[in-house]
């Protein structure tokens, strides 16, 4: 009986317990990126630094820009450019190595399979981060990708970006600016009352939303979830038992803080253009 050989097609799935985790300072970097790029550009690409902890979520702390030149067909990038910068952000912080690299856009493109490859010879199983850069609707679609190799025996066909799970997660003054940044066109940036009065109408209104949650638990409507009765529960439990008149008195004070800095700053600011004026007029005398 004549022996037959056959080819196994193979797909090689990413880990499925990887997860991202990037901070607010790495969206700014690669907006302003984008802003500052050639005019041909039509995007961006850049690399990731951060950190991967034991359970596999890989922490994006930290990012740069790298040149390229982009067709239908190629990619060139600049690699000298890419091992300075790496070595330059290295002297000032060791700890962070590359996990990835990124592109301004909506999705993958046709050439992201070849800047992937070139990540994954840097780092094994890189991240590949997507911003959306038009904030179409006022929202950023940024998400997180990984490659999964489709092979034919010994020869890869190709390779597939599956996306994974992407934390996203801000302090109160960074949600502002992200805000700010996502409506692409503003006629000045807000004060720290403008500030303070956005982020208490937003606490409102998510404070409204619990509200109607718990109701709707009580009356039937909605089917509970342990995990959210719980967070809330954590969460009234780790306010402060206060008097709403002592709580007043409190706000009222910290109010009063703000605008006496806020006064101080300013009569600064007068003080040092009134002596910048007067020096200037003693140079010319």
């Amino acid at each position: 009986m004549a022996s037959s050989e056959s080819a196994v097609l193979q797909f090689f799935p990413s880990s499925t317990s990887l997860s991202a985790k990037v901070h607010p300072l790495v969206i700014f970097n690669i907006c302003d990126c984008y802003v500052r790029r050639p005019d041909q550009a039509e995007r961006v690409i850049g690399t990731l630094l951060g950190s991967i902890s034991p359970d596999g979520t890989v922490d994006i702390r930290n990012s740069y820009g790298v040149p390229h030149n982009e067709s239908s067909d190629q990619v060139a990038l600049d690699i000298d450019y890419h091992h300075n910068m790496l070595l330059s952000h290295q002297k000032v912080n060791p700890k962070e190595v590359i996990v990835g690299w990124y592109s301004t856009g909506f999705g993958v493109t046709g050439g992201s399979a070849l800047i992937h490859e070139f990540y994954s010879r840097e780092v094994q199983n890189p991240i590949h981060l997507t911003v959306d850069t038009t904030f179409r609707n006022g929202e950023a679609t940024i998400k997180a990708f990984v490659s999964a190799s489709l092979s034919l025996g010994e020869r890869q066909l190709a390779a597939q970006f599956q996306e994974i799970p992407l934390d996203l997660r801000m302090i109160e003054a960074e949600q502002v600016g992200f805000d700010i940044l996502k409506t692409t066109m503003v006629e000045k940036l807000p004060g720290d009352l403008e500030g303070m009065e956005a982020s208490m109408e937003r606490l409102y209104v998510l404070l409204d939303d619990v509200y109607k949650y718990v109701d709707s638990v009580v009356e039937g409507q909605v089917v509970p979830d342990n995990d959210i009765g719980r967070f809330i529960a954590v969460t009234v439990a780790s306010l402060p038992k206060i008097s709403p008149p002592a709580f007043d008195r409190l706000m009222n004070d910290s109010l009063q803080d703000q605008l006496l800095l806020l006064y101080l700053s300013s009569i600064t600011r007068t003080h040092l253009s009134l002596a910048e004026k007067l020096n200037t007029a003693a140079q010319i005398l």
